[in-house]
């Protein structure tokens, strides 16, 4: 018999460095993507979220993580509520253009990444 396919396959030690990466690029992206020509609510916005991704992926209880307070479970919710804000940003800010396909596919990469990643952690 063959074992099934896990669909969760990304564990939380990838998600962590999958974490990392994402803050890094939030900060750096609206500077690389010259964000904000339909509102500066679009720079910001990904620069604070990536830095609030890093600091949360530090407090997560996973091999990555410094202080390791924050369940790796709790870490996925707030990551959905992370791709909510993103799929949102766009119809509550007016975002337009480059801004709101920046903020659908970052929602879709996030909602992606949760969906995959093991939660029996």
């Amino acid at each position: 018999m063959h074992s099934a396919m896990k669909l969760r396959f990304i564990s939380p030690t990838l998600h962590g460095f999958a974490d990392y990466s994402a803050g890094i690029g939030l900060i750096l992206m609206p500077n690389i993507l010259q964000l904000g020509e339909s509102s500066i609510v679009a720079y910001w916005l990904s620069v604070v979220t990536g830095i609030a991704v890093i600091f949360a992926s530090s407090l997560t209880d996973y091999k990555l993580g410094i202080i390791r307070t924050i369940p790796f479970q709790g870490h996925l919710a707030i990551d959905l509520l992370v791709a909510l804000a993103f799929i949102s940003a766009p119809i509550i800010f007016d975002f337009t253009g480059l801004d709101a396909y920046y903020y659908v596919f970052n929602a879709a990469v996030v909602f992606t990444v949760v969906s995959l990643s093991e939660n029996d952690y």
